[in-house]
């Protein structure tokens, strides 16, 4: 059934056999872990705060940075995923306060935000580690030898940074002009650049990839399939996770210049089309892709629907496919392949540009999300 509720539709498959991933397409639950997916640094969820307190409203924002203007070194624009996909055009709602890698003597420097957060964070995390620490005497007088939780105790001692500021992240994006990111948790295939000066919620599955070829293969129907075969499931909707997803999911190996070259550019044209009919209908990006599924016949969503197959065809080349056959069952030899090479260790295409383009500059467009 394809949704949650009593009138959601059906579909039905005569199969010979039921496979282990109780799906009637190809089976990719044997995939392997590509180690130099999981190595490569590109694929990561966004940022925790953790406690309200962090946060800050527009008005706050403007606030804090009238009272002393280097305020503005610890806060940037907060972007969730329900930001990217309802409004149009996308701006954050919010502030995040970040004084990550700063210990607390740096942070005082900060006077009014540093006080903002003791007045607003402190106590509640304090008042947290202590029944935490009740929890864990009890559970340890019943079971000496018992595993505890310590998280709590772990965000007291350093109460005035967010539970997972995603440091190894954020040095990432602060080196490139922008990044790739889709929602964590999705029923529909969008991905979209995103400034570097933006933040990213945990809401956000993130990609330090700032090229419009990386994109154009996460934004591929290829990727979508491995996707949504892959991974775990909330209601109607898929659960993106580096582990069960990125980490498997092997990226073209065998590219020309020319097919790199395609790929991108089909990828940069996609989300011009986008742009435009979002403009001209006012759209969020959400609104634009329910039309895609729901309502295929809108004439306003035919110039998508062809961008993306352009894109797709592009993919299709650069993975060496020449014909339209089982993209899954492709992936997964493919993945096989890859995960061999490196079990010999043989040296294997990782996410991102192939090393063969020396350049990356022309394949960095400048469109993504940003603040006015």
């Amino acid at each position: 059934q394809l949704g949650d509720h009593r009138e959601s539709p059906w579909q039905v498959w005569e199969l010979d056999h039921i496979n282990a991933s109780l799906s009637p397409t190809t089976d990719v639950s044997q995939a392997c872990k590509i180690l130099t997916n999981a190595h490569s640094g590109a694929c990561y969820q966004g940022q925790t705060h953790g406690h309200e307190g962090f946060l800050l409203t527009v008005p706050q924002y403007q606030n804090f940075v009238n009272q002393e203007i280097i305020n503005q070194e610890v806060i940037f624009p907060y972007l969730t995923a329900d930001e990217l996909l309802s409004m149009y055009p996308v701006v954050p709602k919010r502030y995040v306060i970040d004084f990550h890698p700063r210990n607390i003597k740096e942070a005082k420097i900060y006077k009014s935000l540093f006080k903002h957060l003791q007045d607003k964070v402190l106590t509640t995390r304090e008042v947290a580690a202590q029944e935490e620490s009740k929890r864990n005497q009890e559970v340890l007088k019943a079971n000496p030898k018992a595993r505890v939780n310590r998280h709590h105790q772990n965000f007291l001692a350093k109460w005035w940074l967010l539970s997972y500021p995603r440091p190894e992240l954020i040095q990432k994006i602060n080196n490139i002009p922008r990044y790739t990111v889709c929602g964590q948790v999705t029923k529909r295939p969008i991905f979209e650049f995103i400034s570097s000066r933006i933040r990213p919620n945990a809401a956000l599955m993130v990609f330090p990839l700032a090229d419009d070829y990386s994109f154009g293969i996460l934004q591929s129907d290829f990727h979508w399939q491995w996707f949504t075969n892959r991974c775990s499931t909330l209601t109607a909707r898929f659960r993106y996770t580096s582990e069960s997803v990125f980490d498997t999911f092997p990226f073209p190996q065998t590219p020309t210049l020319e097919q790199v070259q395609q790929v991108a550019q089909t990828a940069v044209h996609l989300r011009q089309i986008r742009r435009e009919i979002m403009t001209k209908n006012q759209w969020s990006l959400r609104e634009l892709y329910r039309h895609l599924t729901d309502n295929p016949a809108h004439p306003e969503i035919q110039p998508v629907r062809q961008a993306q197959e352009q894109l797709d065809h592009a993919v299709r080349l650069a993975y060496g496919m020449t014909s339209q056959g089982d993209r899954l069952e492709f992936l997964l030899n493919l993945n096989f392949q890859v995960t061999a090479k490196e079990a010999k260790g043989e040296k294997v295409m990782a996410p991102g540009l192939p090393d063969f383009v020396t350049d990356p500059a022309p394949f960095i467009s400048p469109d993504c999300v940003a603040m006015p």
